[in-house]
């Protein structure tokens, strides 16, 4: 198990992006995504265009249409592109104003099951959707327009 933190990216009077961050790591899971394919020739053009659409969201929203469903009935896990393409960046979708991005690679099997590296990372982001929920259920954290109350100092065992 090893800790992990909520970090804002970026907020916008529409939408609010956040990722999350291990304990004794010095990148997100976000930037870790970004580094891996920036320079991969082969998957540069499907990173620009998550990014751009990240960028468009931010503008106007994370509406549920711009996901691909990935994770369980009851969970908020997501992953963009929603066209055909190998690459995908897992999300947790909290609403229509609030998105937690996480890791993700390239999906070379039939489900992220059957690769260890795509399954941990969306393992990770199921435990943190659950882990949250509980707390907003409790009331200890809060999902206010673009922001997510009550997690700046509080680490999350996933």
């Amino acid at each position: 198990m090893a800790k992990a933190t909520i970090q804002s990216l970026q907020q916008t009077e529409n939408a609010g992006l956040f990722t999350i961050i291990f304990e004794g790591e010095n990148q997100s899971e976000f930037a870790k995504f970004i580094s891996k394919f920036r320079n991969d020739a082969t998957r540069q053009n499907d990173l620009r265009i998550i990014l751009n659409q990240i960028d468009l969201m931010l503008k106007n929203g994370f509406a549920e249409r711009k996901f691909r469903n990935e994770g369980k009935m009851r969970d908020n896990l997501v992953a963009l592109p929603i066209f055909r393409s190998g690459l995908r960046l897992y999300c947790l979708r909290m609403s229509d104003s609030v998105l937690i991005v996480g890791n993700g690679g390239v999906k070379s099997t039939k489900t992220y099951e059957e690769d260890d590296d795509l399954n941990g990372y969306v393992i990770s982001l199921q435990k943190l959707d659950e882990l949250l929920r509980a707390d907003i259920k409790s009331g200890v954290v809060r999902i206010e327009k673009t922001e997510i109350i009550g997690t700046n100092d509080k680490e999350y065992d996933l």
